[in-house]
């Protein structure tokens, strides 16, 4: 790398007739300074100033233009591009020792017609007026811009670029120490019966800038699956660097139009990358539970492994009360005072070997056009989890909704696609204790063939959309499901034998594509009874459901009602730079005690928690407390 860099910087210098920085991307971390991994960047002095990046394969130049609202530097995009490298070249650079990776040759390899298109880019991009950008929409051209040079092809294409927050140089100030209250601000809704304050495809999302292969926020691009017969799916993927290494985030959007699952893909990325590490101008507060009590929240109320799981997994160790560990503040809803928590619940692939008591998820992180509408999704999407597993673990008969009687024009619509691929679908009332709504879908193969069962469940204060978001995530995951159990048969049968072999999120629901893991969910396949919609959602819709038009009392409704079942409400605000800048919010929700949703059959923590003991009791689903020798000992199929 160092001898192509010479000769670039010389042959410019050269035809351009005055020096021109040149640095490599690629050669050493450039995300060194952020922790002590990989080896140190010797171009790190170097790095935020320049617009001449060299990488093996292209020479980068940028940033360029922009309208000044969001400058980036070369930190930034060198920061961009590495995190979407392969999963090899990534390990390299940044966990590859202190000498960092060696070049295998001398490369790039270099023409003088290369020199030459170089140097027509510098002069068209960085010496004069600059260039018009070619993005399309004008949250991206407003972005500076990065122009990539194929050294093989010498094909140019150009890409806007987001400021990283974690840069050095381009981070915001910090926040200041201490909490920060979270005041709920009246929200009129445009639509009384809707729980969005604005449509999703209203925010000035600057889609080019979050997928593209050289500096995208979220990954390299996207994939639109139009084979689908079911519904249409745009999904993404990105390597996030966590405590257990390297894991591929994916995030995806599934309506029943590309355009809108695009939209939701994007935004569910955006949540996604907000709540995986923390990049807003928040610092964490250090020390042990018991020098910080009086304002934190334990986390044993929201649960633990069991023991047999310290003892035998490696990537975890019980909490230890007098060990120093990160948190963050958030704010209590219900009690309107703030409260620390352990970072490790609420930035899910961050975390440190001291801190390493529990492996947390995405449950409870949700994004929206403001912290109101952010927490009533998070929220949410808690009580649905919470609904599913008391349900699952609790061997819970539950009522069926009559599909013919929900009303609308979606749901018919997605039963017959489901109809078409050969499953029929069918809808639960899944509420246990709790008043709000949620839905969960189960699709069925008539034929009881491999891809036999689907799941899936979703909340709203609205139970049609219930219904409809049910069905939906259902829809997305029957047409794979058949060909995913039949290339992992072999896996999936010796997971069935033994349930410790189920360790990842996308274990449990192909578990059931196993034919013979319908026995263990009978309880679906026989509900208690099959009612028709507005006879089971009477009562919520008479007197449950708020109807002032204010997004904020639908918000107070539903704190309430955890409230009234003895939980605490918090909301850790998780809003990074770039999501301010296009109006959205992100926050991490908890609700101690409610039941956490895990992966892995060795990291389960509902089985253990009391409230699996008393919920179906106090939602009148039975007599008495659950028992211990009552409780489905079976991995939940939730996908």
């Amino acid at each position: 790398m160092g001898p192509a860099r010479t000769a670039l910087h010389t042959a410019l210098a050269a035809r351009l007739g005055h020096a021109v920085p040149v640095v490599p991307v690629g050669a050493t971390d450039a995300a060194a300074t952020l922790g002590d991994r990989g080896a140190p960047d010797p171009w790190a002095a170097d790095r935020p100033g320049a617009r001449v990046h060299l990488t093996a394969s292209a020479v980068l130049i940028g940033p360029w233009g922009g309208d000044g609202t969001a400058p980036a530097c070369g930190h930034c995009l060198a920061m961009r591009w590495q995190r979407l490298r392969s999963r090899s070249e990534r390990d390299a650079l940044e966990t590859g020792g202190p000498d960092g990776p060696r070049p295998a040759g001398v490369w790039p390899l270099f023409t003088d017609h290369a020199y030459d298109a170089v140097a027509a880019l510098c002069r068209a991009l960085l010496d004069g007026p600059g260039a018009e950008p070619p993005a399309t929409t004008a949250a991206d051209r407003a972005l500076p811009q990065v122009t990539r040079l194929d050294l093989t092809t010498l094909q140019v294409r150009t890409y806007p670029l987001l400021a990283d927050p974690l840069c050095p140089g381009c981070a915001p100030p910090p926040a200041p120490a201490g909490p920060r209250p979270l005041f709920l601000a009246p929200r009129p809704k445009p639509d009384p019966d809707g729980y969005r304050l604005r449509p999703a495809s209203s925010y000035p999302v600057p889609e080019e800038a979050l997928a593209n292969p050289v500096c995208g926020v979220l990954g390299g691009g996207t994939w639109t699956d139009v084979t689908s017969p079911t519904t249409a799916p745009v999904a993404g993927s990105v390597f996030v660097r966590g405590y257990a290494g390297l894991n591929d985030v994916t995030w995806s959007g599934q309506e029943n139009a590309f355009s809108t699952s695009r939209t939701l893909a994007f935004l569910e990325g955006l949540e996604r990358y907000a709540g995986t590490h923390r990049r807003g101008r928040a610092t964490p507060v250090t020390g042990s539970f018991d020098e910080l009590r009086a304002d934190a929240l334990d986390p044993a109320v929201c649960g633990f492994y069991d023991p047999r799981t310290y003892r035998d997994d490696p990537l975890v160790d019980p909490f230890d009360p007098d060990r120093a560990i990160p948190w963050e503040w958030g704010w209590s809803l219900r009690d309107d005072r703030p409260v620390l928590v352990p970072s490790r619940l609420v930035y899910y692939s961050a975390g440190l070997a001291a801190d390493n008591f529990v492996f947390e998820c995405s449950n409870g992180c949700a994004i929206g056009g403001g912290l109101e509408e952010a927490v009533l999704g998070g929220l949410l999407e808690l009580v649905e989890r919470d609904a599913f597993l008391n349900a699952w673990y609790g061997g819970a008969r539950l009522t069926e909704i009559d599909l013919a009687t929900v009303g609308g024009r979606a749901t018919p619509a997605m039963a017959e696609r489901a109809a078409l691929q050969g499953y029929d679908v069918h809808v639960l009332d899944n509420r246990i204790d709790l008043a709000v709504p949620v839905v969960t879908a189960l699709a069925v193969r008539r034929d009881g063939g491999p891809g036999t069962l689907s799941f899936a469940a979703a909340a709203s204060l609205d139970p049609r959309a219930a219904v409809e978001g049910a069905l939906s995530e259902v829809l997305t995951y029957i047409p794979h499901l058949s060909r995913q159990t039949e290339e992992r048969r072999g896996e999936l049968e010796a997971m069935a034998d033994d349930f410790g072999l189920v360790r990842h999120l996308k274990d449990h629901a192909q578990l059931y594509g196993l034919p013979r893991m319908a026995e263990h969910a009978r309880t679906y396949l026989r509900p208690l009874a099959v009612r028709p919609f507005g006879e089971v959602y009477r009562d919520w819709e008479a007197t449950g459901r708020p109807r002032t038009g204010d997004l904020r009392d639908d918000l107070r409704a539903v704190i309430g009602e955890l409230a009234r079942a003895g939980h605490d409400v918090i909301a850790v605000d998780q809003t990074t730079p770039e999501q301010e800048r296009m109006g959205l919010s992100t926050v991490a929700t908890l609700v101690p005690g409610l039941l956490p949703i895990d992966f892995g059959w060795n990291r389960q923590r509902a089985p253990l928690m009391p409230r699996l003991r008393t919920a179906l009791r106090r939602g009148g689903h039975r007599a008495t407390d659950l028992a211990g020798d009552e409780i489905r000992m079976v991995p939940h199929p939730f996908p």
